[in-house]
């Protein structure tokens, strides 16, 4: 493994996170918006009313220039497997490509069909007919994110799945088990959810600046009457999920649990940081101190539903614990490189048609695989396997902060709203306004959580990150970066400043 180029790995990870990050900012107001979108036109279709019209055909004038712009950001992403993870998408086999050859046929056919109607079909088509168009653009804009969550998932607890050791490639046996792993299912949910979230409060902020203008004030309590309803439902699915989320990280990843509360050492009835920081340790370096607030017993509960349940912490992962039961990582390492070496004596041995040594290394492989990914941090240090903990632990905590304050905000509005007294709390809609961005970096929190929380890791367990990419020049990683960053960039500046004229044009 000394012969790895790191800086290969590290330029293309942050290539892969930039237009992740990127694309992760125009994604969750098109899925967010799709459905906003079909609940006005419900309201307009059962009430007859020409004031939702208007206001829909606004908010749907904002969803165009978004949707337009993120589709850019997401093929670029779908390339990057075949170019800067090449290595990945073979080993991966037919399981990666299944779901996003779905999404390309069925989602992106359904948004594309319908849309069109959406955008287009005013007058020419039945009031009944458009509104199952705008619902139908809704479902096929959130079945794009099922497929490509229900791959994430896959990569974060792989199932429905055995490795052909003739082929060298993960492969299918059972489709059901891929797209309902209980990960993906979570991932899903909570991930749509919190783009529900943010589309609420991207609608929340346009409305509360209109009434800080006293301009449209009617359409903008309206809309925003509609977005935090729908905000509040989104954010209570936020929260399930993420208990949910929580359980399946300590079952099927419990370093990164560790991480996201900088737990080093294990304990029974574990405390949950409600608010913290993390130092380095003076007597570690390898360790990070965490300060703050805890609520005694609740990460037990959260993780297992058992105040006494013991979590397991950065240290019993890497050293073990033997009274849980736990390996430590060198034994997963010692374990990882007997499959890697039974791995290449099987095909030697089948090769040289010794059948009978191929059957026997065949079996050895089977039964030490689940440790394959292992193998490759033989002669390393374990401690590489610890993921940034720092980053992970306030990605995480800051995260849940903004998710309980956007609840709260939420909440606030609606009941102001029924009181009719909400023109006069300026000071709340200066609040509303500036919590837009808040959700945003909440989004990108979320996703930094789960996928820096999971490093080194591909595929958990199964590959790691300095295995799986292409070999290819650094250079060429390098310049791509730069040249990704300057037209997401440029992208962003011209959704920006397009959004901001369409909404001082105003309904």
């Amino acid at each position: 493994m000394d012969t790895i180029n790191w800086a290969l790995v590290d330029w293309s990870r942050a290539q892969f996170a930039l237009t992740a990050l990127y694309h992760w900012i125009f994604v969750p107001l098109t899925l967010g918006l799709s459905f906003i979108l079909a609940i006005l036109e419900t309201i307009y279709v059962k009430t007859g009313n020409e004031k939702w019209l208007q206001i829909e055909k606004f908010w749907m004038k904002l969803f165009g220039i978004n949707f337009a712009i993120g589709v850019a950001t997401g093929i670029i992403l779908e390339f990057e497997f075949g170019t800067n993870w090449s290595n990945y998408s073979w080993f991966v086999g037919d399981i990666f490509g299944a779901p996003l050859a779905i999404e390309g046929i069925m989602a992106f056919f359904m948004e594309s069909t319908f849309i069109a109607i959406m955008f287009f079909g005013w007058n020419k088509v039945s009031r009944k007919t458009h509104l199952l168009a705008t619902w139908l653009t809704a479902i096929g804009t959130n079945l794009s994110a099922l497929w490509i969550l229900v791959a994430n998932g896959w990569m974060q607890n792989p199932a429905g799945m055995s490795f052909n050791p003739d082929t060298m490639r993960n492969e299918m046996h059972n489709f059901l088990d891929v797209l309902f792993n209980p990960v993906a299912v979570n991932k899903f949910i909570h991930t749509v959810s919190s783009a529900y979230t943010f589309a609420a409060l991207f609608v929340v902020a346009v409305s509360a600046w209109y009434l800080l203008r006293n301009r449209h004030t009617e359409q903008a309590k309206y809309s925003m009457l509609v977005a935090s309803a729908f905000g509040i439902v989104a954010i209570l699915m936020n929260l399930f999920t993420g208990d949910g989320s929580a359980k399946q990280v300590a079952k099927y990843q419990p370093m990164k649990l560790a991480a996201m509360e900088g737990l080093y050492e294990g304990r029974s009835g574990a405390p949950l940081i409600a608010f913290g920081i993390a130092t380095q340790s003076k007597e570690n370096p390898r360790k990070q101190d965490i300060h703050g607030i805890e609520i005694p017993n609740f990460l037990s509960i959260l993780a297992f539903n058992d105040p006494d349940a013991f979590v397991p912490g950065i240290k019993d992962l890497v050293h073990g614990n033997k009274e849980h039961g736990i390996p430590s990582y060198r034994e997963r390492i010692e374990s990882g490189k007997i499959a890697i070496d039974a791995l290449a004596a099987y095909k030697k041995a089948k090769k040289a048609g010794n059948t009978q040594e191929a059957k026997k290394q065949l079996a050895l492989f089977k039964e030490h695989f689940k440790d394959f990914g292992y193998g490759y941090y033989y002669g390393r240090d374990p401690h590489e396997l610890i993921p940034p903990v720092a980053i992970t632990f306030y990605s995480f905590h800051l995260m849940v902060i903004f998710g309980t304050w956007f609840l709260i905000l939420f909440i606030w509005l609606y009941a102001e709203l029924f009181r009719n007294k909400l023109e006069n709390k300026k000071w709340l809609l200066r609040l509303a306004v500036i919590s837009f961005p808040l959700g945003f970096l909440a989004q990108e929190f979320g996703w930094i959580t789960a996928e820096v929380g999971r490093q080194p890791w591909v595929i958990q367990d199964l590959m790691p990150n300095m295995v799986a990419v292409s070999h290819i020049e650094t250079s060429s990683v390098m310049i791509t970066f730069f040249l990704f960053l300057i037209t997401f960039t440029a992208l962003l500046i011209a959704e920006i400043k397009i959004m901001t004229n369409a909404i001082k044009k105003g309904f």
